[in-house]
């Protein structure tokens, strides 16, 4: 097969190297197509195959990270199966997520593990693009974003909940965002196996994950554009930041502009916007109940798609301890007492109160080798996270992620634009992204 379909799998009986491939909410394959093609361009069918999967296409993906990532378990352990059958096991595995499909894969990843998959298969590279690792709750204060957290978690089914980590995971007492980062469990277990961990995380535009969530991060350096000195690669300039320097702040001696110049400017980019605002009051309240009906249906849907799941068969085997020690009751009630203590009334926290400690964090749980990596940025301030978003970044930064800072300028669905997830002259800077990975991130 010389070109991948994107939803079809691409096989080689001389390769020994299987990357999969999961996509986002209301994704397809094919918002994958430019990402496997790319892939297969870069590198021969007899070093690589590809697996895109399709199992949670369309509305599939509201019925929660456990069941996607069940699926796509499957999918994956009955390709392996194949393969062995016929005589051609693979050797090597890589998993690519992008949004909600890395999330799938952290999960699906963790299966893996528990069922010994990576005492067979070296896990290679471990690959995100614009994945809300810490959930989509917006940290801002506000009557419009607490509106945004309680409307937008309550409109996905389970996917919502678990994006607005309102969900309590199975006997946890804990979001499976939480668990999921949890030291002891067995995804952080899986993720610190793969030779690579990388993600790319949209700096601005990305209107469905934010920067802050995508990129593991307690602060946003770039809610002001104009307030700071942005670094790119420059073998991928200007749209990779590098990586060790991306960003710092300007220097406060800079001279302002005049009060004129800037007062004509903001009229300037206030009359450009009056056909858009107008526009947007039109169309809000009919697009609101029109998403909120279609919501319930397909909420509806999905309950019962999750029911038929759980009386599937076969589903057994994916029902394991998720936490490798005795520390479940612990992690329950610490979840619970974490809960009730997160009340947030601001967008950031005073400096006083900024996260720093690792005092508690996998306390008493099996030591990992593992490398740490910095979010935080003194230079600018913390935002006003919950407690358990604080604890996911500790413990991802623990694990160790190369972290790929992405600047798409030409167009403001940067969401889509990072994988360039159909072909538009305006996602053309989402091939830069992808041709980094390639080159710079992926190993074969």
């Amino acid at each position: 097969m010389s070109v991948v379909e994107p939803e079809r799998i691409s096989l080689n009986p001389k390769a020994d190297h299987l990357c999969v491939l999961v996509h986002g909410l209301w994704g397809t394959p094919s918002h994958l197509e430019y990402l496997a093609k790319s892939l297969r361009e870069k590198h021969a069918e007899d070093k690589l195959n590809i697996l895109v999967a399709k199992s949670n296409s369309g509305t599939y993906t509201y019925d929660g990270i456990e069941t996607g990532g069940e699926r796509v378990t499957q999918e994956v352990e009955e390709l392996l199966e194949q393969l062995i059958q016929a005589g051609t096991p693979i050797a090597k595995l890589s998993i690519v997520g992008y949004s909600l499909g890395g999330l799938i894969a952290r999960y699906a990843i963790g299966l893996l593990y528990s069922k010994g998959w990576f005492e067979k298969i070296k896990p290679i590279n471990f690959t995100t693009f614009a994945t809300p690792h810490l959930g989509v709750r917006t940290p801002l204060r506000g009557y419009h974003s607490q509106l945004w957290n309680a409307f937008g978690a309550r409109t996905l089914s389970a996917s919502g909940r678990q994006l607005f980590t309102i969900d309590t995971f199975r006997d946890t007492n804990r979001p499976i965002l939480s668990v999921l980062a949890d030291p002891s469990s067995i995804f952080i277990r899986a993720l610190s196996e793969f030779k690579t961990r990388n993600l790319y995380a949209n700096i601005i535009n990305d209107r469905s994950a934010p920067y802050y969530t995508t990129a593991i991060a307690s602060t946003d350096p770039f809610v002001d554009l104009d307030a700071v000195d942005i670094r790119p690669l420059k073998s991928h300039s200007p749209t990779i930041l590098d990586p060790d320097n991306p960003v710092s702040p300007k220097s406060t001696n800079e001279p302002l502009q005049p009060f004129y110049t800037r007062l004509t400017s903001d009229g300037q980019s206030l009359l450009t916007r009056i056909p858009l605002y107008t526009a947007l009051i039109a169309l809000i309240p009919v697009a609101t109940v029109a998403w909120t009906i279609n919501s319930g249906i397909q909420s509806f849907r999905s309950n019962k798609r999750i029911q038929l799941h759980e009386q599937g068969k076969g589903l057994d085997g994916y029902r394991i301890p998720l936490l490798m020690n005795g520390n479940s009751a612990r992690s329950a009630v610490g979840g619970a007492f974490r809960r009730v203590n997160s009340a947030h009334g601001q967008d950031y926290l005073p400096e006083s109160q900024d996260d720093d400690s690792d005092e508690g964090a996998g306390e008493d749980l099996p030591k990992l080798e593992l490398k740490r990596t910095s979010s935080r940025k003194a230079d600018f301030p913390t935002l006003a996270l919950s407690d358990e978003q604080f604890e996911m970044i500790r413990n991802l930064d623990k694990v160790g992620f190369k972290k790929y800072l992405v600047h798409i300028k030409n167009h403001r669905h940067t969401h889509a634009a990072i994988i360039v997830r159909m072909q538009k002259p305006g996602f053309d800077e989402g091939k830069v992204v992808v041709r980094h990975w390639l080159d710079e991130a992926f190993e074969l």
